[in-house]
């Protein structure tokens, strides 16, 4: 299986090499920035209690993340671009990727490191890649507070920098790298601990913090055709009804009750970011403040399905 996807990736990235060089130029501006050099971690006080003021409630995101070859789509940048625009800013961003499931959950750098080129089989520009955003160590203590609150097990892991499941979609969302972001792995693939983690990390949302649940709602990495096959535009579809709709028990029953399942995601981990975002909007979801600002599907059974919720 691992052979089948990278040689699937390689054969991917060398079709979309030739516009490579100046679709990177426009989404980094030209700017070739290393990231600040480690810095030693000053030690956590844990007498002091981070808590940033409320302020207008920020969206819940879930976003297909495309891998680098997103970079070459103009019309997804495009609507990446867009969206990101119409976003009120953050003060800063917590990731939640489909490329990192580590158990108990993990609280990522707080410091800006290399980036993590998590793919394989693509052309050497891609892995000069940069987004230098800030740490955002702020973030990392309401994490931890509100885990505890919770009773949700976690463990720091400072040298973890972010993966292409995170820096992939900033780039056009948010290109300046001027945001402060956080990455906190997924604590397993379970339905409900997922949801309930969104849930208890949703608080964040009232102080500025914009959580970002980041995968695919399909993901088969041996389904790549030039149409869209009916499984896929099904399960799609269905997708959209459920989150739309913000039936909870369907989404979290989906790989019991969502069509083609076994198909579109022979791995779940691309799509289980979504039950993060869902959890983080549960309080406050109604069907009027649930959107799907890009839609439409890429390599023919990946759905670019995102959502936002208000």
């Amino acid at each position: 299986m691992q052979n089948t996807r990278r040689d699937t990736l390689k054969t991917i990235g060398a079709l979309t090499a030739g516009a490579l060089a100046a679709a990177c130029t426009r989404v980094s501006k030209g700017e070739a920035v290393e990231p600040s050099p480690p810095s030693s971690p000053r030690p956590a006080d844990p007498s002091s209690r981070a808590t940033p003021p409320k302020g207008p409630r920020m969206p819940a995101l879930f976003l297909a993340h495309g891998a680098p070859p997103l970079l070459e789509d103009a019309q997804w940048m495009r609507e990446l671009a867009a969206w990101g625009n119409a976003l009120p800013r953050p003060k800063a961003i917590l990731s939640i990727s489909a490329h990192w499931d580590a158990r108990p959950l993990r609280i990522g750098a707080t410091r800006p490191l290399p980036l993590i080129y998590d793919f394989y089989g693509f052309p050497e520009h891609f892995y000069r890649l940069r987004y230098p955003a800030p740490g955002a160590p702020e973030v990392a203590a309401r994490v931890r507070e509100l885990a505890r609150a919770a009773d949700l097990p976690f463990v720091d892991d400072p040298e973890r920098g972010l993966d292409h499941g995170t820096y992939i979609p900033l780039m056009p969302m948010f290109p300046t790298a001027d945001i402060p972001v956080l990455q906190i792995s997924l604590p397993g693939l379970d339905p409900r601990t997922l949801f309930d983690l969104g849930r208890a990390l949703a608080p964040l949302r009232d102080e500025g913090v914009l959580i970002i649940g980041s995968g695919f709602l399909t993901h088969n990495m041996r389904a790549f055709s030039r149409e869209t096959p009916a499984w896929a535009a099904e399960f799609d579809q269905w997708c959209a009804e459920v989150l739309g709709g913000h039936d909870v028990d369907a989404l979290l029953a989906y790989r019991e009750k969502a069509p083609g399942v076994r198909i579109a995601l022979p791995t779940v981990e691309h799509f289980v970011p979504v039950l993060v975002a869902a959890g983080a909007a549960d309080a406050h979801a109604t069907r009027a403040g649930i959107s799907f600002p890009v839609t439409g599907f890429a390599f023919g059974s990946f759905t670019k399905r995102s959502v936002q919720y208000a």
